[in-house]
């Protein structure tokens, strides 16, 4: 199997390692430019069209995945959280009364 890693910050290197085997496929449509476009910067790296593509893809994909999963608070705003998780406030009105009886359905 073929890995990654980066020798500097101008070169990607391909290197043997012991992961698991690669069975799926990902395919792409693009124009002609953008076929060529890619296949000449991954030519300039040293490195297939598929270990280019995933090298630059991976970190965005979990950028991507990151962003949308983790809630980054201001201090002000975690401030604020914490207080209230420590300190709740009184529940009143409707969301007592739902909550009640969401208690006693489901606490047993």
């Amino acid at each position: 199997m073929l890995g990654l890693y980066v020798k500097d910050a101008c070169h990607i290197t391909e290197m043997s390692e012991t992961s698991p085997p690669k069975d799926c496929r990902v395919d792409l449509r693009v124009t002609q430019q953008q076929k060529e476009l890619l296949e000449r910067a991954a030519n300039l790296k040293g490195v297939s069209l598929s270990a280019y593509t995933l090298f630059h893809l991976l970190p965005i994909a979990r950028q991507d995945i990151d962003s949308q999963e983790r809630l980054v608070l201001s201090d002000r705003d975690r401030d604020l959280f914490m207080s209230v998780m420590e300190n709740p406030p009184e529940l009143k009105g409707k969301l007592k009364t739902t909550l009640q009886k969401f208690r006693k359905k489901y606490d047993k």
